[in-house]
């Protein structure tokens, strides 16, 4: 099996789990991770890895807080042509686990800001803890939620993309799960409990049935949806991230203080 530096594969009784492993930093994405986790889920797509049910957790005290600091010091910096491969990159990650075969369960505590929103959006069953802190919070930085949209509003709808989107606010686990973010939210020390149910009911499926039925429900919306959309996420966040806003609301964020455009 390949070795990660960034997140943590176990499996057992044809469960896989993936950790993301930077608990450190609450797991906040760079673009290692996005690489590793990319490469994993593509794998599971291709056939190079047998098992009946994914679960994507964070180490530590969060599932992940979003972007990297460094990250985003980084595309910060970026032209419009690196900004839009880096967009790119964020879309094929969404997809992967989107599209990957077997069912996927993601299990969210602590926190999920900005492109976290987008990982727990493509698995197809998510258990949050009531605790946990979720925002679409790209819109005080400048920028706009480009590469998770497509996921994101395939879960919540448009109404509540536009309210959760536009505004950046935060919500806990229970709001997310009345915007349908979430699946189940529960008391923390009942995660666990929780999540050993919906694994029960995954395992008594019978596993090609499983795959069929999944594949079924992605003829049935049709995933040309996603390709169609790709380019177009990737260059609206490559442009949103060199605008002038783009680039003040990073800077503020980086910075520790209030944007230009915040009059408080």
């Amino acid at each position: 099996m390949e070795t990660y530096q960034n997140i943590l594969i176990e499996t057992r009784d044809d469960i896989t789990t993936v950790f993301l492993n930077r608990p450190e930093v609450h797991n906040a994405m760079n673009k290692e991770m996005i690489a590793e986790l990319t490469a994993f889920f593509q794998n599971i797509k291709n056939g190079n890895q047998a098992t009946r049910l994914i679960v994507l957790r964070g180490k530590g005290k969060s599932f992940c807080a979003g972007a990297d600091l460094n990250y985003m010091k980084e595309i910060a910096s970026f032209g419009f042509d690196k900004n839009y491969q880096d967009g790119i990159k964020l879309f094929t990650l969404f997809e992967a686990i989107y599209c990957c075969a077997v069912p996927t369960l993601a299990l969210v505590h602590g926190s999920a800001f900005g492109g976290a929103n987008g990982l727990l959006a493509a698995c197809d069953v998510v258990i949050a803890t009531e605790n946990t802190r979720f925002a679409f919070s790209e819109v005080k930085l400048g920028i706009a939620p480009a590469t998770i949209a497509p996921f994101v509003i395939k879960r919540i709808g448009e109404f509540g993309a536009k309210e959760l989107m536009l505004t950046g606010k935060r919500f806990n686990g229970h709001e997310a799960a009345q915007w349908n973010l979430v699946n189940y939210v529960v008391k923390e020390d009942k995660l666990e409990e929780k999540a050993g149910e919906i694994i029960h009911e995954f395992l008594w499926a019978a596993p090609q049935a499983v795959k069929a039925a999944k594949n079924l429900i992605s003829k049935v919306i049709s995933t040309s949806q996603l390709e169609e959309t790709r380019d177009f996420t990737a260059r609206l966040i490559a442009s949103l991230r060199a605008s002038e806003e783009g680039q003040e609301g990073m800077a503020a964020f980086l910075q520790k203080r209030k944007a230009k455009w915040v009059n408080e």
